[in-house]
């Protein structure tokens, strides 16, 4: 790890850093999700990462927020897991291990407070899916995301 680099627990006095590193993680390509309300996006960043059992951490750079991770333990039959709601890296900063990184301090720490696996979710159509599956993240091929539009 660099010098510079901090990992750190976030609390709430990191939302305003969390949210626009998640706005700029998520706006360009490949997501181009448009998070231009920033009452909604403060909103968001505020509702998964204080959920119950939240546990969110932060890699620091020279006092800037360059990667987060926001997420719950959840108590499973199988064990006990941090699954991650969302995970992003600067994007100036992809590509360079940054994430990588980041994601072995997670795995450490979360292994030392007795955490047995990590879950999460993302798109396989997306660089994401890459990168998880080369820091030894596998394919749960009986698992399915469902939606259902309701408002309209």
């Amino acid at each position: 790890m660099e010098n510079t680099e901090q990992f750190i627990l976030l609390d709430r006095s990191y939302l305003p850093q969390m949210a626009e590193l998640f706005r700029a993680s998520f706006a360009g390509e490949p997501w181009n999700d448009d998070w231009s309300d920033t009452r909604r996006l403060t909103e968001y960043i505020r509702d998964i990462s204080g959920a119950f059992n939240s546990l969110n951490y932060g890699l620091m750079s020279e006092g800037r927020l360059i990667a987060l991770s926001i997420g719950t333990v959840r108590h499973w039959w199988e064990g006990t897991n941090y699954n991650i709601e969302e995970f992003c890296v600067l994007p100036e900063l992809q590509g360079q291990g940054v994430g990588t990184r980041f994601m072995r301090l997670i795995e450490d720490e979360i292994r030392s407070c007795g955490i047995a696996g990590i879950f999460l979710q993302t798109d396989i159509d997306k660089p994401s899916f890459g990168f998880y599956c080369k820091n030894g993240f596998s394919r749960l091929d009986a698992h399915i995301s469902l939606y259902k539009r309701v408002d309209k």
